[in-house]
């Protein structure tokens, strides 16, 4: 993948839940960072299929995501699972 900027504003749109429970369907970050870190530990993973990052007009898919999060440039600590 190319370059990355996890500093820019992101938004991420989660996609549903298997049990069709309400959930916000978008959420605004300040960073990308912070918007990869929410979908890889905080989303559960029924939810995490179908979402996607938007940094700067570019569409990422949970696959994608996955990438930003287990990349070295990643800048914030990961949780222990």
């Amino acid at each position: 993948m190319a370059e990355f900027d996890y500093m820019t504003e992101a938004g991420l749109y989660t996609g549903k839940t298997l049990r069709g429970t309400r959930a916000p369907r978008y959420k605004r970050f300040e960073t990308a960072a912070e918007a990869v870190r929410f979908a890889m530990e905080d989303m559960p993973g029924s939810q995490l299929r179908g979402c996607v990052l938007e940094v700067n007009e570019a569409r990422f898919d949970e696959k994608q995501i996955r990438m930003l999060y287990d990349a070295p440039a990643y800048p914030l600590s990961r949780r222990d699972k």
